[in-house]
């Protein structure tokens, strides 16, 4: 007879963590290579910038990995050469798709022109002065799929020059997280900050929609490592410092 092992639902939020916590390290990484290397330089250019933005953006999307984009986004005239500029790459997720720089337009005086600035996984960031986990949303931009973007600032002195950060596929997040997930002996959601499906073991809940119960974008927003229960009774209990949280039904 074969035996089904279980995990506690404080295990599988741990599993969450420890994989988004990955991700959070590596970014942080990069945000520290990029402060320490152009600490030094008396004017940042993006011909400056790209190279070493290259270096660890294209080995982070290339081969089996979680992200699908990785790299960095100017601040508005932090670049002496280049008054908006956006320094990413894309893995390859088709054999039609593969390894190449997301090409930009980077002149406000064209129609197709977008404002970075205004979008989420800069606006927050750069805010805040903390990461921020973006998501899930439709990347129309990249590649047209359900995405996770998680952003950190870059700052030389006080200073913002730009965020660096990574994209992550969430069909494959659901590939590292569903096996922990399903382990359970009930359904469980993997909700962000306001609410959003990230992933679920109920085929119901499509990643990007909304998990609407009575108190849960406020437990989701606040959660921690103690668990708290909905009036629906449902569970909420915090990933880590990830931002996400794990909805445990009733």
């Amino acid at each position: 007879m074969t035996t089904i092992a279980t995990r506690s639902h404080a295990d599988v939020a741990a599993h969450v963590a420890g994989t988004i916590d990955g991700i959070f390290a590596m970014i942080d990484g990069w945000r520290d290579l990029l402060e320490d290397r152009l600490r030094a330089d008396a004017s940042l250019t993006a011909a400056r910038v790209d190279p070493l933005v290259e270096s660890f953006a294209v080995p982070a999307v290339t081969g089996e990995t979680l992200l699908t984009g990785a790299g960095f986004v100017a601040a508005p005239g932090a670049l002496s050469d280049a008054e908006w500029h956006l320094a990413w790459w894309l893995g390859g997720t088709t054999p039609s798709r593969q390894l190449r720089r997301l090409a930009t337009i980077d002149d406000p005086s064209h129609e197709q022109f977008r404002d970075y600035t205004a979008l989420e996984w800069w606006r927050v960031p750069a805010t805040t002065g903390t990461r921020h986990l973006t998501g899930p949303y439709v990347d129309y931009v990249c590649t047209d799929d359900y995405t996770v973007t998680i952003t950190t600032p870059v700052r030389i002195g006080d200073e913002l020059v730009g965020v660096v950060g990574a994209d992550a596929l969430v069909d494959r997040l659901e590939r590292a997280l569903l096996p922990a997930m399903r382990s359970g002996a009930t359904p469980v959601t993997l909700v962000n900050a306001s609410g959003r499906v990230v992933t679920s073991t109920d085929a119901r809940r499509e990643p990007g929609s909304m998990l609407r119960s009575d108190g849960l974008a406020a437990a989701a927003r606040t959660a921690s490592s103690t668990p708290v229960v909905l009036p629906s009774g449902a569970v909420v209990l915090a990933c880590g410092d990830t931002s996400l949280a794990l909805v445990v039904d009733a």
